[in-house]
């Protein structure tokens, strides 16, 4: 993994010790969203392949796999899915796996990997704005239980992923980078940035009714970005998916 984002990860061992193959891993969480602290887990994501026996007999597969080590002090954080429930995830216009999937910060790759991040734009739907505008919410009511900095800033990346998203059918879940690309993005966002990679749970030392009327705002702004949205209704990718589960699935 080269991005400067990231950490220099080698998850050779790791990826040795699974039962079934890992088809790919990504950095999720704050590190691709671009506000790490220095005491932040890294959060890797992926999907690996269960071989078809698994899936045809009596018992249920275990779809998902977590697995949690330490190196160097920091925790590390694992979280595959099957291929087809990973799918399945993809076109039920979850916008979290779509950016497990784009992310630039890649660990483990390979050529179903590839596949999948070339099908989708074809994922994609004017209705991913539900996803965001959701994901925003709870964050919003995390941080007015705590106050933390961590949730402010989940709140308003998930607001401008979505409204970028929206206007451009593309997933951008980087902070920093949202900042330039969408104009009405709040100024001080990049001063809270800062202050976040001291530490990972920090109080916001912001006023209330400033941030508050922004959030309001910004929902406005990816409401209005829906509805103009050029995006399709339903994804059109199923039948293309369906053809690379089951290839991967013989093949593997």
């Amino acid at each position: 993994m080269t991005d400067a984002l990231s950490p220099d990860l080698d998850l050779t061992p790791v990826i040795a010790e699974q039962p079934h193959p890992l088809l790919f891993a990504t950095v999720s969480g704050a590190h691709l969203y671009g506000f790490p602290s220095r005491d932040s887990d890294v959060d890797l994501r992926g999907a690996h392949l269960l071989p078809a026996a698994d899936l045809v007999g009596l018992h249920e597969p275990e779809e998902t796999r977590s697995r949690m080590w330490t190196r160097d002090g920091v925790e590390m954080d694992l979280v595959t899915h099957d291929l087809r429930k990973f799918v399945r995830l993809m076109l039920r216009r979850n916008g979290y796996v779509l950016e497990q999937l784009l992310s630039p910060l890649v660990a483990h790759t390979g050529d179903t990997h590839r596949e999948l991040v070339s099908l989708a734009p074809d994922v994609l739907t004017g209705h991913h704005a539900h996803h965001y505008r959701g994901f925003a919410a709870t964050q919003w009511r995390l941080f007015g239980r705590t106050g933390e900095l961590k949730p402010l800033l989940y709140t308003f990346r998930a607001l401008l992923t979505g409204i970028r998203l929206m206007r451009a059918g593309e997933v951008q879940a980087h902070l920093p980078t949202l900042l330039a690309e969408v104009p009405e993005a709040p100024g001080y966002l990049a001063e809270l940035i800062d202050a976040k990679a001291e530490r990972e749970h920090g109080p916001a030392d912001v006023e209330h009714a400033r941030v508050s009327g922004d959030v309001e705002r910004l929902h406005a702004l990816l409401d209005t970005a829906q509805d103009a949205s050029a995006l399709p209704d339903a994804p059109r990718a199923h039948d293309a998916l369906h053809d690379l589960l089951v290839r991967a699935r013989l093949e593997g």
